[in-house]
């Protein structure tokens, strides 16, 4: 039972991020993260990971540097639809595939929370839902900064939870 009560409040976590999404954020900040000319394809909850390493930096002190996302994006059933992973690489279970690069952040709404961002894709493959995608953008973002604790020993691995709103644009 309690394992029933866990996935309904997920999914009601996940239902209320994407009811979030309908309303775009307010202020002029909002425009240096929307994609150019480009119409959505679909917005899709997160719920995942951000995963650090303990490293030394110049001045060799350890310090958490982020590697990468461990997400699964779940559609507005609450159906698993897109895996994402390092890259930023994203995945359906269609098979296709993009992978983007950066090109402009903001500070969340939500403090303490990984920033949001516009990505544009430089890599596709296979057919399918994500091959028309030429932008995505995470927003609504909440968690996901590094570990609180210090990292002790190099390689060390740490994770934060992170939820977002992905939208994917074409």
């Amino acid at each position: 039972m309690f394992k029933n009560l866990l996935h309904f409040g997920f999914v009601t976590a996940i239902l209320s991020m994407l009811a979030a999404c309908a309303t775009e954020p307010a202020g002029p900040a909002s425009s240096s993260i929307d994609p150019p000319q480009a119409e959505r394809v679909m917005t899709l909850v997160a719920s995942g990971v951000q995963t650090y390493s303990c490293e030394f930096d110049a001045q060799h002190h350890l310090g958490w540097v982020f590697r990468s996302p461990q997400a699964t994006l779940y559609d507005a059933r609450g159906q698993a639809a897109v895996w994402h992973v390092a890259g930023p690489t994203w995945g359906a279970q269609d098979g296709s595939r993009i992978e983007g690069r950066l090109l402009a952040q903001r500070a969340s709404e939500t403090p303490a929370s990984i920033p949001q961002l516009l990505l544009e894709t430089h890599s596709t493959s296979g057919v399918g839902m994500l091959s028309v995608v030429r932008y995505v953008q995470r927003v609504h973002t909440v968690g996901g900064l590094m570990p609180t604790a210090p990292c002790l020993t190099e390689h060390e691995n740490g994770s934060s939870p992170y939820f977002a709103n992905y939208v994917f644009y074409r």
